[in-house]
């Protein structure tokens, strides 16, 4: 029994040791080979909370012109969806694991080619950015479905590249970033799923002529 346990543990250590080179070689590869000096310049202003304000007021004015009192609700759960991925990420997740960041390991920073200006002091896993977007994303593109179609990928595809700029501007490793994207796709299907069930933008009596004129409303407003 202790023979097999042993083994156990020995198998889990290397692939943990596996993951962790593949890992760090990947980081490499993103943080100083697959470079240029535009995302340089774009990347670590493009991964800032405070760069997506407006795109925040936006959904707040598409929701509230189009739904009226309908759009509260969606409000609040998008905020409080926002919150657990941050808190779940931020307050448990790093402290618990205590995965040092790329930046701050004495025996990799060297490696490192750091684009901001200090490296945070928190753990690394799993990445906030990653776990808030994908947490938004997810809940964004389930409960606006039926207005935004095929730009959902769109909105993924933003999640993605903040998540990815983690990496790039190096204060997180790969497996970091994944971890939050997943860890917030998980959080934000599930608030999604909590706010269909209870709360909708549409509901049996709207019309598609009275959603359409409600769009339309919209349109001309900007």
């Amino acid at each position: 029994m202790i023979f097999f346990l042993k083994e156990d543990i020995s198998l889990i250590k290397n692939i943990w040791l596996g993951l962790e080179t593949g890992d760090k070689w990947l980081f490499i590869c993103i943080n100083r080979f697959w470079t240029n000096s535009f995302f340089d310049s774009v990347i670590p202003i493009w991964r800032e909370s405070i760069t997506w304000v407006p795109l925040y007021f936006f959904l707040l004015l598409f929701s509230v012109l189009n739904f009226g009192w309908k759009s509260w609700p969606w409000i609040c759960v998008f905020i409080i969806t926002v919150t657990v991925c941050d808190q779940v990420s931020s307050a448990f997740l790093k402290d618990f694991i205590g995965r040092t960041r790329p930046c701050r390991d004495p025996n990799f920073s060297q490696y490192v080619r750091l684009l901001l200006n200090r490296c945070p002091v928190s753990g690394s896993f799993t990445s906030s950015h990653a776990t808030n977007h994908f947490g938004m994303a997810i809940f964004i593109s389930i409960t606006f479905k039926e207005f935004i179609g095929k730009w959902k990928y769109v909105v993924y595809f933003w999640a993605a590249s903040v998540a990815y700029g983690q990496v790039y501007v190096g204060v997180h490793y790969p497996l970091d970033v994944i971890g939050g994207a997943l860890l917030g796709a998980m959080i934000g299907w599930l608030t999604a799923s909590l706010y269909k069930n209870y709360f909708a933008l549409l509901t049996p009596e709207d019309t598609i002529e009275e959603t359409r004129a409600r769009m339309q409303a919209f349109k001309k407003s900007l």
